[in-house]
């Protein structure tokens, strides 16, 4: 699963690399460079205590074991410029007891740091396990269609957010969904995890598209809060040439047609997020739209067509697609987050998840195919 927050992975060991060498650099470099103030100021002891700053630096990019190292050079090169400037015993005693009580505080508060940055990393491990169960990476291609998903949590360090889709090749057809829980953080995760759990168990035992939607309702009313719902697209590909698509008041999908015009598909017959049926008397309708080779259809959630710039100004969906559209579902979603990102500034402020996919043009055995290198394609060589 190619997925928006992957996007730079290239640079990462390039970034690695500088952050591992700058940050032990960095503590010894600011410490022989105020001796080099020193020693260009000449006699006294006005440079000498913001020796200190080395060590207290070195605990935020290095171990204890690095900060007493930075200590320990801070305090031999203080007391040799002490005594090179003939400066009163006391003073310098009084310098290099503030150097050793900083260089303790500062290995302390390293060593404190190293094991929250381990505990996090041991989080953001099982939030990756739980990404893989939750979100299953979807491959480049799934029955008949090319596929491509870009997904990015709002919270910086989340890896999983209320958002949800999934792909799946059925005995009735490749089916799919995408969705938006309602809130955040730890119980919109749970909720996506159970309409993605009916759904995929649904999608290979009903035979007709309403009967799947109609299990997931029937699950999130046992099991969601008066005011909890999910917004989603249930759509299917039953038969060549045709999609079905069920609305459950979500943002409606933008079919494209292989010239690249754009529609959004419109529900004729509005129907209520899922979780809320019973408070309405409006069920959810099956739409039955023509998908032709060449056509491709995004789903996407409101994270996407909500996304404000710095004047308030919504992210146009429709004109960034056709701006970007192309025959490679993957790179027409690039370009879509990309622009996305540099939208709102670098930093989404909920989650976005974008779904596109496409159905290739399938050549026709009986025709001769174009010729490459002499020689013709499906055929014998001429």
């Amino acid at each position: 699963m190619s997925q928006a927050r992957n996007h730079g992975g290239d640079h990462l060991p390039t970034r690695l690399l500088r952050s591992r060498v700058a940050g032990p650099l960095l503590p010894v470099l600011t410490v022989l460079g105020i001796v080099l103030a020193d020693l260009v100021g000449g006699v006294g002891m006005i440079w000498l205590p913001l020796l200190a700053a080395g060590p207290a630096l070195a605990a935020t990019t290095n171990g204890p074991r690095g900060v007493l190292c930075v200590g320990f050079l801070a305090a031999a090169l203080g007391a040799t410029l002490g005594a090179r400037d003939g400066a009163p015993c006391h003073e310098v005693g009084a310098v290099l007891a503030a150097l050793v009580a900083v260089t303790l505080a500062s290995a302390l508060a390293g060593a404190l740091r190293t094991r929250r940055e381990r505990v996090l990393a041991a989080v953001r491990s099982v939030a990756e396990a739980a990404q893989h169960a939750l979100l299953k990476p979807v491959p480049a291609t799934v029955g008949p269609f090319e596929v491509a998903v870009r997904y990015s949590a709002a919270a910086a360090e989340a890896r999983i957010g209320g958002d949800l889709y999934a792909l799946v090749p059925t005995p009735y057809g490749v089916r799919l969904i995408v969705g938006d829980v309602r809130g955040k953080g730890l119980p919109a995760v749970g909720t996506a995890a159970l309409v993605l759990g009916v759904f995929r168990e649904a999608a290979y035992d009903e035979p007709d598209l309403l009967a799947v939607v109609d299990r997931i309702e029937r699950s999130l009313a046992r099991n969601l809060g008066a005011d909890d719902f999910v917004t989603a697209v249930v759509a299917g590909h039953p038969r060549p040439g045709q999609l079905e698509v069920v609305n459950c008041g979500h943002a409606p999908p933008l079919l494209i047609d292989a010239s690249g015009g754009v529609t959004a598909v419109e529900a004729t017959h509005p129907a209520p997020p899922l979780g809320l049926r019973a408070l309405t008397d409006q069920t959810p309708s099956l739409q039955v739209l023509p998908f032709a080779d060449g056509d491709q259809l995004l789903l996407y959630t409101d994270g996407v067509i909500e996304a404000r710039d710095r004047d308030r100004e919504f992210y146009p969906l429709v004109e960034g697609l056709a701006r970007h559209l192309s025959d490679e579902p993957a790179r027409t979603l690039d370009a879509i987050h990309d622009e996305l990102l540099a939208h709102v500034g670098g930093r989404l402020h909920d989650d976005a998840a974008l779904l596109l996919i496409r159905k290739p043009a399938v050549p026709d055995p009986a025709l001769p195919q174009q010729a490459v290198g002499g020689r013709m394609l499906g055929d014998r060589a001429v």
